[in-house]
């Protein structure tokens, strides 16, 4: 039976943990002559233009055997208004696998509940599962352990806060999210994630949030699509800034993550990125590794 990877919720916490713990045996060269994906096509359909999802995809598509094929919506017809369903209906027949970057979540799942192969999120509004699954490899690299670890998250509550919560309630961690008024992440996300494991606190307090931190972790404040309130939202962020002054109020040891690419000199300072305590290109590398590990499991 066929499985999708739409949202990090999709799998077990026991799941997640065999991904991260294979993602870190195959950078460490773990069965670097197996290639289990030789004879499989894996489609790449981008909506959203892409550096690290693109290119660790490809490229981990490639060393596992496989060929991938990148498109753009106006070189197929579904950019002429074939629907979706019958694109994902005919194209289930030539490929094995879909990777699909889009702005709606609900076509992500029109695609999976029309396709007879797996359908894995590359990045949604709604979610950035792959960008997570990286970033818990990261952290187990760092700190040896998930369960446990406080993570702060300063800023706006977009894909990759709605993915880390799911995080936390799957893997222990303990988050603490701050954001200003309005800008949380999806509440009905954080509900279900509340019932996991972990535990989650939206906060207003950059410094109240990175209190005591093992991980401060941002992003963009500024999300493709959203370039119409970048002004308004720059006002909003201002103090939300990951520099040295917030990482004062965090472990001395804490690691700084970004999901890249990053706005250097608004969300983050050039000293804090390119700083010792820094994890941010690690955490990039990452997303090669960790999205091998997810196509062992879900292309057969």
């Amino acid at each position: 039976m066929k499985r999708d990877f739409l949202r990090l919720w999709d799998f077990t916490s026991e799941e997640i943990s065999s991904i991260v713990e294979r993602a870190i045996a195959l950078k460490a060269g773990a069965d670097a002559n197996k290639c289990p994906l030789i004879g499989k096509s894996l489609w790449l359909l981008f909506e959203k233009p892409s550096t690290r999802t693109r290119i660790s995809f490809e490229v981990g598509i490639y060393q596992l055997g496989g060929q991938s094929i990148y498109m753009k919506p106006s070189e197929i017809q579904i950019g002429r208004g074939e629907s979706t369903a019958d694109t994902a209906r005919v194209l289930s027949r030539y490929l094995d696998g879909i990777i699909i970057r889009t702005f709606e979540h609900t076509k992500l799942e029109e695609f999976a509940a029309n396709s007879d192969v797996p359908v894995i999120n590359g990045l949604s509004d709604l979610h950035h599962p792959c960008q997570v699954l990286a970033d818990l490899m990261t952290i187990k690299e760092k700190k040896g352990k998930l369960e446990g670890i406080k993570v702060a998250y300063i800023g706006d509550g977009n894909n990759v806060a709605n993915s880390l919560m799911e995080a936390a309630g799957r893997m222990g961690l303990l988050l603490n999210i701050a954001c200003p008024e309005g800008y949380e992440p999806d509440l009905d996300i954080l509900e279900e994630a509340r019932n996991g494991k972990g535990e989650i606190i939206i906060l207003r307090d950059p410094k109240e949030a990175a209190g005591r931190a093992d991980v401060i972790y941002t992003d963009v404040w500024v999300s493709m699509g959203q370039e119409d309130s970048a002004e308004k939202k720059k006002r909003k962020f201002s103090a939300y800034q990951v520099n040295s002054s917030l990482l004062a109020c965090a472990k001395k040891d804490v690691m700084v993550m970004h999901c890249l690419p990053a706005h250097r000199g608004e969300e983050i300072t050039d000293e804090v990125i390119d700083g010792p305590q820094s994890v941010v290109f690690d955490q990039a590398e990452n997303r090669l590794h960790t999205q091998k590990a997810l196509l062992e499991i879900l292309i057969k």
